[in-house]
């Protein structure tokens, strides 16, 4: 049983907690729908909608599993992962996936409005789009950059419709913004791997055959300024003052990021891994206060 709970990756819970990012925005922008909503309804409907995201996260996690088999053997980590090493069914593993989908898309379809059903039934099929043939995006250079990262927008719309009545949709560009964020780290991922793995990194991810450190180094800094373009052009659309305040601490966590890429070895394994430097965890903790603290400055001064 412990190898199927590894397989389904369930300790990468935190990354659906990337939800409540659409929820805040969306009570920030339309504060009125506070006033609607008991404490015990948001309470509940964010717990639902997290369990909910949490739950096709695994699906997919367990569709990576079996589709990225033949290519974990090539990385020094992933090679143990439980499938490789003969320890689980791929049979029940797919059972598994297919429980957790059909369970999951019918509780959303039933308690949640269809903007919310649908943004995650996107969240599974983006799973599809990105990890199997004949599509397999994750093999094609930078369509698989993009195409993983677009689970942050995705996870964004779940948290924003979990509360937002149906096709009342956020800015569009918020959603960039949280993609271009998300792209950023996936190029990173890429480029420390390609640092890393050097020989190997082909074999492990085919989209590494027709990468150059350079034009990963140029996807780093493409994302980086769409991130900027598209934060100014939301901060400027609702006269965020305190957002241009706190874009020098958003820059320094992007240098961070690219700094670490080029000499450490966890962005190569998860970037969120990153967390467990206490260091680092408490700058990213003092980022979000700061932007909680803005969120309440800038809409009182409204």
């Amino acid at each position: 049983m412990t190898a199927y709970i590894r397989a389904m990756r369930l300790d990468r819970w935190p990354r659906s907690l990337a939800i409540y990012v659409g929820s805040a925005a969306f009570f920030f922008l339309y504060r009125q729908f506070l006033a609607e909503l008991s404490l015990a309804e948001i309470a509940l409907r964010s717990v639902f909608a997290f369990l909910l995201t949490w739950a096709i996260s695994t699906a997919n996690y367990i569709i990576n599993e079996i589709a990225d088999a033949p290519f974990d053997i090539h990385h020094p980590t992933k090679q143990n992962r439980p499938l490789i090493r003969g320890e689980i069914s791929k049979t029940t593993l797919i059972l598994g996936a297919i429980l957790l989908s059909a369970s999951s898309l019918v509780l959303a379809y039933t308690y949640f409005s269809p903007s919310f059903f649908f943004s995650l039934l996107a969240l599974l099929l983006a799973g599809f789009i990105y990890n199997i043939k004949p599509v397999r995006t994750k093999d094609i250079p930078f369509l698989d950059s993009v195409s993983e990262s677009a689970n942050n927008p995705i996870r964004f719309l779940i948290g924003w419709f979990a509360f937002a009545p149906a096709l009342f949709f956020p800015p569009i560009s918020l959603l960039l913004c949280w993609w271009s964020f998300g792209n950023f780290l996936m190029v990173a991922k890429r480029l420390s791997e390609y640092r890393l793995l050097r020989e190997k990194a082909g074999d492990y991810r085919q989209s590494l055959r027709r990468y150059s450190r350079n034009s990963l180094l140029m996807g780093m800094a493409l994302s980086t300024l769409v991130f900027f373009v598209t934060y100014f052009y939301f901060s400027l659309s609702y006269q965020l003052q305190s957002f241009f305040y706190l874009s020098p601490l958003v820059f320094i966590y992007f240098f961070i990021f690219f700094r670490k890429t080029l000499r450490e070895r966890e962005v190569m394994e998860e970037p969120e891994r990153l967390l467990k430097n206490p260091a680092f965890a408490l700058y990213t903790l003092i980022i979000a206060l700061a932007f909680f603290l803005s969120f309440l400055l800038d809409n009182l001064n409204q």
